[in-house]
């Protein structure tokens, strides 16, 4: 199957057609050139210092704790956010970020050593990931790209890259390259479209994660940890 490949279009849009009692156009169709796109605008020439303050800046009102570190220092300071969510048993992406960061030598030996039950997600264990998912206490992935207007951070599922990594556990750190910034959705949206154009594969599962899970659907009454983690960290690391 190629990348990109539309299946059903023609019988999908002849069913359109039909159901509205008219022919389907084939020609003449053009896609409108919107005089206005503010949409490109938010944040327009921000640097990504500029884009960090405004992810900092909207972390409080996401009820999600926001932490800066070097890569020099990113272990230490992922124990210490780790210590702080009470220990225990980890889950992690299989991911080459954390052996780039450094990160390897803490998941795979030392946290083992002091009994701290990691798992790394293996595409070879099928269910088994869920079920450690389930009982972990922490989630950790790093963030493919951030928004920093809404303080959202946008994960690629694939192989080694579970969601449930960031859904299942009672909590949850998103680790953020600084370089990974953009002002909103507009661009991430825009990344995707041309990771299709250019025939790259894309992630079958994108997720958009803004923070620990809340609804405030009855009455308007905030309740946090409904359908997810009850709380979330961003560790900005400087990878500049």
């Amino acid at each position: 199957m190629a990348i990109g490949t539309v299946h059903n279009r023609d019988r999908f849009l002849n069913n359109i057609s039909k159901r509205l009692g008219r022919e389907r156009r084939k020609e003449g169709v053009t896609r409108p050139e919107w005089k206005h796109q503010p949409q490109h605008d938010v944040y327009q020439g921000y640097s990504l210092n500029q884009l960090k303050e405004q992810l900092q800046d909207h972390c409080t009102r996401i009820h999600t704790d926001y932490v800066e570190t070097t890569s020099v220092d990113l272990v230490s300071t992922l124990k210490k956010v780790v210590d702080v969510y009470g220990g225990g048993s980890v889950v992690t992406w299989d991911d080459p970020r954390f052996a780039e960061f450094g990160l390897s030598h803490l998941l795979r030996e030392e946290w083992p050593s002091k009994e701290i039950d990691v798992h790394i997600w293996d595409t070879e264990k099928g269910e088994e990931n869920i079920v450690k998912s389930e009982k972990a206490n922490v989630g950790i992935t790093f963030s493919d790209i951030t928004l920093a207007e809404s303080g959202t951070v946008v994960l690629f599922s694939g192989n080694g890259k579970g969601r449930s990594v960031s859904l299942l556990p009672a909590t949850y750190i998103a680790i953020i390259p600084k370089s990974t910034l953009v002002p909103r959705m507009t661009q991430a949206a825009a990344h995707i479209h041309e990771q299709i154009q250019a025939g790259q594969a894309v992630a079958s599962c994108v997720n958009f994660i803004t923070g620990p899970s809340n609804s405030a659907d009855i009455e308007m009454n905030l309740v946090v940890g409904v359908h997810g983690p009850i709380k979330a960290t961003y560790i900005i690391v400087d990878d500049r």
